[in-house]
């Protein structure tokens, strides 16, 4: 197949990677990248300590020039899930930065250490489309956690429709402050910007005095979560000098879960600029995405990207009969960015197919009559059956984040005799000395969607319970 980073074939001076005060030119990665090919050459997989540095994306390119699948690993998961992932994925080795003290469950594996400034030369290496790229481990929530298996079709594939939709050129450069040991900040964030051959400038650690001084330094696009765009949000009314620097990207991105409108609404007010929004998950990659010559529509991921299908079906698998902007169903695609399988599990790789092999999301969404889509949650956590309505808890939670008393919001239903299942909304407080009673975010709600959807019991807390991502744990919110 062609090779996944053109700009690799004959690499020149121009910036590659930059993390914080470290970077390397496209010939530097691909001399260290070759170099340390050799040394991946002949594996199945290779482990990748996938901390926020160079040697980590110098690590993946190796892997990938050596037509070898890298499995990523969080630094911050405990012994029992590396103990696991290992266990699964039998890597033949660990690729880790030099000094990175690895834990006790990587001991027993050969290690070797990345040398960003090593010269080596390419080997030919014969790959095919198929062939895996990545093992990316999913978060585990129903179970250990899966390999889905990404090959490298599913990676070209994704990063090539999403430079249509986004105009994506090797004249852009990219900055972002997210992990890379999953396919937001590693696929999109760094193979993005090196299959483009522009370049990225990792923050290390996510700030909105980053963010304004890379902007201000020549970067043109953004990528974070709804957590980093909240914080600039918050931060915008008093840094007169942020707002005049996100006002000069090209193009703001927003990805992992739903952006709140509110804050969507407070930076467009701020920098005359609007955060876009892309949907995509560890099996399929990127499915759809608000185009950049297209209307950044707040509150949806967009429409469909080139050569994905997509579908909403009813709970027997039905497909909708039309797109209202109203009927939920659960999302279903099927296209070249799908994964191949999860590693060592058949059961599971063919349960999360239809028998016309749609790829079952788990999220649940609408979809407007011109295709845009916006997502209301996911099955298993998000859809709230109640007095006979099917109802997405990420709307409410949206028309909560527009009361002036809520900092943040969450919802999910609970058991109820007479509705089947009852919304609860979980609130923390702009001011913890006056949280908005439930009445009060009742009658909000019901204003601005519907009286069903309003709320029957609200708890107040003083933080949402999060993940790595900055994505809301709501198996973890329970009352006593």
């Amino acid at each position: 197949m062609s090779t996944l980073f053109p700009a690799l074939t004959n690499p020149g001076e121009q910036p590659a990677l930059r993390f914080g005060d470290r970077s390397l030119t496209y010939a530097e990665l691909g001399a260290a990248a070759d170099a340390l090919a050799v040394r991946c050459a002949g594996s199945d997989r290779v482990a990748v300590w996938a901390t926020n540095s160079l040697e980590t994306a110098v690590a993946v390119v190796a892997a990938l020039r050596a037509g070898v699948a890298a499995v990523p690993l969080n630094p911050k998961s405990g012994d029992k899930e590396l103990g696991h992932i290992l266990a699964d994925s039998a890597p033949a080795l660990v690729l880790a930065a030099p000094g990175d003290e690895l834990p006790s469950a990587l001991r027993h594996l050969e290690r070797v250490d990345v040398d960003v400034h090593a010269v080596g030369t390419a080997t030919d290496v014969q790959v095919s489309d198929e062939d895996p790229a990545l093992v990316v481990y999913t978060s585990g929530t129903t179970g250990p956690p899966k390999g889905a298996v990404l090959p490298r079709r599913a990676i070209a594939t994704t990063l090539d429709a999403l430079a249509d939709a986004w105009q994506w050129t090797g004249e852009d450069v990219l900055v972002h402050g997210l992990p890379l040991f999953h396919v937001h900040g590693l696929v999109l964030g760094i193979l993005g910007p090196l299959r483009r051959g522009g370049s990225v400038r990792h923050l290390g650690r996510f700030s909105t005095e980053g963010v304004a001084r890379e902007l201000n330094d020549g970067a043109t696009m953004l990528f974070g979560v709804p957590t980093m765009y909240h914080r600039i949000a918050e931060t915008l009314p008093d840094d007169p000098g942020l707002a005049k620097s996100l006002a000069r990207a090209r193009l703001l991105v927003s990805g992992s879960a739903a952006l709140p409108v509110h804050d969507h609404e407070r930076i467009a007010s701020a920098t005359g600029r609007r955060v876009i929004e892309r949907y995509g998950m560890t099996e399929t990659l990127m499915n759809t995405s608000v185009r950049a010559d297209g209307e950044p529509r707040a509150g949806t991921v967009g429409v469909p990207l080139p050569g994905v299908d997509l579908r909403l079906v009813e709970e027997d698998g039905t497909p909708l009969p039309e797109y209202d902007g109203e009927s939920v169903g659960e999302i279903q695609v099927r296209g070249p960015n799908l994964f191949t399988e999860y590693l060592n599990r058949p059961d599971a790789t063919a349960a999360a197919f239809t028998a016309d092999g749609w790829f079952r999301t788990g999220d649940m969404a609408v979809r407007d009559p011109d295709g845009y889509l916006r997502i209301v949650g996911r099955k298993a956590t998000d859809l709230i059956k109640s007095g006979g309505y099917k109802i997405g808890a990420g709307e409410i939670e949206n028309a909560l984040l527009e009361h002036p008393g809520v900092r943040e919001a969450a919802v999910t239903g609970e058991p109820d005799p007479d509705l089947g299942e009852r919304i609860v909304a979980w609130i923390v407080p702009a001011d913890p000395q006056s949280p908005p009673e439930l009445a009060e975010l009742a009658d909000h709600v019901a204003s601005r969607l519907a009286p069903h959807k309003r709320p029957r019991v609200v708890h107040h807390l003083t933080a949402l319970p999060r993940n790595d991502m900055g994505k809301i744990l709501k198996r973890a919110l329970t009352h006593d």
